[in-house]
């Protein structure tokens, strides 16, 4: 992981803080449009987010703003519940940011986008693919190309954030269905099997519809998956750290009693006997200057000692 570091020493001040805070604006503003214009027509393909969904044929006819403005498009219809869980990915969102570092956290969430983008592109490959073998006209190509975009969503971009929460707070209590506790980890393993689930269900309404299914699902969160087989040997989860800092302090506590203590015992040593201030709290010790160097002796032994000289040492 040298190579991540490096690029966070040179790229890490162009990271962009409280990131969590901006997908979450995006979402709003999506509510907003889908509150004033009708919802998606999916056999006219009408309304709004029509014109900002990922839909890789336009874009290759020049609408490149759909490479971005896809974030405009909410994972689900505005309710009660839906601000609570937007408030849920938010603060599991912010504290991934403090956990992590601003930096990492960027890289986390723009890689996921970025392998949604990419997804969209081998789709519309194999679509086109499929279209030609099948001798279909442009038209229906673009048909095609706009039914796979409206399953580009944010939908798994949150739902990235919350497997790196399960992640990194396996142990974290969540209350599911706001009633029953549950760990992180439980939760994200039973998410995992749900769209593990669901890809192998899509197959039953042809191959082409499971293939879809299947890029879309798992192109949007191959971040969580690479993110962390990349860093594995450098992640640390947050008790992890905390057993480290406590094991540093710990160290750092007795090396100090260990110098104080060596300290104390070297402080006064008489050089006949070897008594110290530590096995003798009321014993004095004074220096000879008599002696040619540092000699120090007890009281018994500072009057009835051989003096030292250099051609007796």
């Amino acid at each position: 992981m040298l190579w991540f570091y490096k690029l966070e020493q040179k790229y890490g001040k162009y990271a962009i803080p409280n990131l969590t805070l901006y997908l979450i604006i995006c979402y709003a503003i999506g509510y907003t449009l889908q509150f004033i214009t009708a919802t998606i027509d999916i056999n006219t393909y009408s309304g709004i987010f029509s014109f900002i969904n990922l839909d890789v044929y336009q874009i290759l006819h020049g609408q490149i703003w759909r490479l971005f403005s896809w974030l405009l498009i909410p994972p689900g219809s505005i309710d009660i519940l839906t601000l609570v869980v937007l408030y849920c990915y938010y603060s599991i969102g912010t504290l991934l940011e403090r956990t992590w570092g601003t930096f990492k956290y960027n890289v986390f969430m723009f890689s996921g986008m970025i392998f949604t983008v990419l997804g969209a592109i081998i789709l519309y490959m194999i679509l086109y693919a499929v279209a030609i073998a099948g001798g279909g006209s442009e038209g229906e190509l673009m048909v095609l190309s706009g039914y796979a975009a409206l399953y580009f969503s944010t939908y798994y971009v949150s739902m990235s954030i919350f497997l790196a929460f399960a992640m990194t707070f396996p142990e974290a209590r969540m209350m599911f269905m706001f009633v029953i506790p549950i760990k992180a980890k439980v939760l994200g393993i039973i998410y995992v099997i749900l769209m593990a689930y669901q890809i192998l269900t899509s197959f039953r309404s042809g191959v082409l519809f499971g293939v879809l299914t299947t890029i879309v699902i798992g192109f949007s969160l191959l971040n969580v998956l690479i993110f962390f087989i990349v860093t594995r040997k450098n992640f640390r989860t947050p008790s992890q750290i905390k057993r480290q800092k406590e094991f540093q302090r710990k160290q750092q506590g007795d090396y100090g009693r260990h110098v104080v203590k060596m300290k104390k015992v070297t402080r006064h040593k008489c050089a006949i006997c070897g008594r110290t201030e530590e096995t003798d709290p009321d014993e004095e010790f004074r220096f000879c200057s008599k002696c040619e160097g540092n000699y120090e002796y007890c009281s018994k032994h500072i009057y009835t000692h051989s003096h030292i000289k250099k051609e007796n040492q």
